[in-house]
């Protein structure tokens, strides 16, 4: 074969790969920057600058997509800094503006109520805000505002601190709150008229101790265990904070449980 018969085809290689390290940066915009900014002023705990900061971004960048954000945090930042009229209203401009924030939408309504809370004994909207968020749609709201009219005795927070007493998480705070406005807390529902009936016999003794519980304050038989029973009762299954739950589903007269510790047997039943 001659040599001038010989065609050489070029070979077609693959670009390399580009060194990550070696790209640029994409630039970030001006909004993205100064939201940074008043988030790391508001973790050095300056709360005044995190907040002139997020209302800035607000300001020069009200369509950015960072806007629901700045709008919560300046809020919370708001409150840190404990200008309370001024955060409940920032509070309030996120929740109608934003109200798809389900999360922060939740913590804003709690955290509003907290800021009306302190300010109710000095601003007359302080208090119609309290008043207004016993009809909110969250429980946990409403039960919040409930507890804070409770600290200026206003009758128009037991009907939600007596609906409250049904919720494991609400049921002593609302409890003490009615007792310390002279109102007997009074059970909703089928708790009502139910009670935990505690019989504690004492070995040797004849006589038997009987302890009438309410059923909202299931949870305090344990009080009346021993140690070694408490043992027991995890032993067996039994949770004190689930005597309420199995109280109301059971038969009037039904035992609950019946522990022994070799000086004393304790049984529950339902009345």
């Amino acid at each position: 074969m001659s040599l001038r018969s010989l065609v050489i085809l070029p070979v077609l290689l693959a670009p390399a790969p580009a060194d990550p390290a070696l790209l640029a940066t994409a630039p970030e915009g001006p909004a993205e920057v100064l939201f940074r900014r008043a988030r790391d002023l508001r973790y050095a705990q300056r709360w005044f600058e995190a907040a002139q900061a997020y209302r800035q971004l607000l300001h020069d960048f009200p369509d950015s997509s960072r806007a629901a954000d700045a709008r919560y945090w300046l809020a919370s930042s708001l409150e840190q800094d404990q200008r309370w009229d001024e955060a409940a209203a920032a509070y309030s401009d996120f929740l109608q503006r934003d109200p798809d924030q389900r999360l922060l939408g939740k913590e804003a309504r709690l955290n509003r109520v907290r800021c009306w809370g302190i300010r109710q004994w000095d601003s007359a909207a302080a208090q119609a805000g309290l008043v207004e968020a016993l009809s909110d749609s969250l429980p946990d709201v409403r039960v919040a505002a409930a507890l804070q009219l409770a600290r200026r005795r206003d009758l128009r927070a037991v009907p939600v601190l007596q609906a409250g007493l049904e919720a494991d998480a609400s049921s002593e705070p609302c409890r003490l709150a009615l007792l310390s406005m002279g109102v007997e807390p009074k059970a909703a529902g089928p708790v009502q008229g139910r009670f935990l009936v505690v019989h504690i016999r004492q070995k040797g003794q004849r006589d038997v101790v009987t302890i009438r519980v309410a059923l909202v304050l299931a949870r305090a038989v344990g009080g009346y265990l021993s140690d070694a029973q408490l043992k027991e009762a995890h032993a067996k299954g039994i949770h004190m904070d689930r005597l309420m739950d199995q109280a109301l589903t059971a038969p009037t007269g039904t035992e609950l449980f019946s522990l022994d510790d070799g000086k004393s047997r304790v049984t529950v039943t339902v009345e």
